[in-house]
């Protein structure tokens, strides 16, 4: 299989009543982070990646690492949490940049998938996800997430370089 035959799909699901959050609750950690949602991540069908996560701690880490990408530049990205403290292996998720290719990693993979993405690809894709949880965080919750961005706390782990 050639990596440019690679796909990666991403769903998620909210686990939370729409009414746990509102923009009142923007310095609120504690509620913060309990809003979760069954983040799932298939890679050419096969699934990857399944848990459920903080999702507005995880929506700051793709939002943070989308605003260090340039045009001559992938940063890795690396996704922590404050509710998980043993990342001998890894982070939870990971995009490694190499060459004009990148990989997918996990130290919570379903399985352990042939994963070589188009650099270009897999970061339109993870730039999307961001887009999408930001449209659907807003829509699902009625918040308003730069609001929150600031006050969302964010682990920072021993591969995060550059944040």
């Amino acid at each position: 299989m050639d990596s440019i035959s690679s796909k990666i799909t991403f769903e998620y699901n909210f686990v939370v009543d729409n009414g746990i959050i509102s923009n009142k609750d923007k310095r609120d950690v504690s509620t913060i982070l309990a809003v979760e949602a069954t983040l799932t991540i298939k890679i050419n069908n096969e699934l990857y990646f399944e848990t459920e996560l903080a999702i507005l701690e995880f929506y700051k880490a793709l939002y943070e690492w989308k605003n260090r990408v340039t045009d001559e530049h992938t940063p890795e990205f690396h996704y922590y949490t404050i509710e998980y403290d043993d990342y001998e292996d890894g982070a939870i998720l990971s995009l490694i940049p190499f060459s004009n290719k990148a990989r997918v990693k996990s130290i919570w993979a379903e399985q352990d998938l042939y994963n070589v993405f188009d650099l270009d690809y897999i970061v339109r894709e993870f730039i999307q996800l961001e887009q999408n949880l930001k449209r659907d965080i807003e829509n699902y919750f009625g918040i308003e997430l730069k609001k929150f961005i600031k006050h969302i706390p964010l682990m920072k782990g021993p591969y995060s370089d550059d944040y």
